[in-house]
């Protein structure tokens, strides 16, 4: 069971300081994922808010989840593959295709059973906690300084078709090549609160 809460920054450099003062221990440093998100040509997962992800940074994975009653928590099931592009080549095969290709770069760090994730998406950041339950996560987000009515309950996808309309975005893919030129997304078109 995958439990995590988001927040919006307007930097990483502060939060950075914050989590390295909580004596974290850097599990991965700063990598550039790319992740494919796919789905059946009806958008059967979707409707369902399942998530069918293939994902490559420094390895392969794989990744299904399903939401639970509480926005927070999800289950999640994921392994480990050799090859990205075959792992393509079997989800198409299967009927899948892709619908999304987004990329990111995230730094990831463990504080005691609690995942810290900074995570720079081409229109912003966000820190991700990760831990055993809800309480824990709050605690931690506490103690970083990241107010719990601030989390953000939307997914990265969600967030990027909040801006789409607004800021007339003709292309589908969510990479950085693809946003370079473009102003720094006011925190209003996504429909957040930022942390400052």
């Amino acid at each position: 069971m995958e439990i995590e809460a988001k927040f919006y920054l307007r930097h990483l450099e502060d939060i950075r300081k914050r989590v390295i003062a909580h004596d974290a221990l850097l599990k991965t440093t700063r990598l550039l994922e790319r992740n494919l998100r796919f789905d059946t040509p009806d958008r059967e997962l979707a409707g369902k808010k399942h998530v069918l992800r293939l994902r490559q940074d420094n390895r392969t994975t794989l990744t299904f989840k399903r939401p639970r009653v509480q926005v927070e928590t999800r289950d999640e099931f994921e392994i480990e593959i050799d090859d990205f592009e075959s792992g393509r080549k079997i989800l198409e095969a299967l009927g899948y295709a892709v619908t999304t290709l987004y990329e990111k770069y995230r730094e990831t760090y463990q504080i005691d059973f609690i995942q810290v994730m900074l995570d720079e998406l081409p229109f912003g950041c966000f820190v991700e906690i990760e831990g055993p339950s809800i309480e824990s996560i709050r605690l931690m987000s506490d103690q970083l300084g990241l107010p719990w009515e601030r989390r953000v309950q939307a997914s990265y996808l969600e967030l990027f078709d909040r801006i789409r309309r607004p800021l007339a975005i003709d292309f589908e893919e969510i990479t950085f090549e693809n946003f370079k030129g473009l102003a720094p997304v006011d925190p209003k078109l996504l429909g957040v609160l930022q942390v400052e």
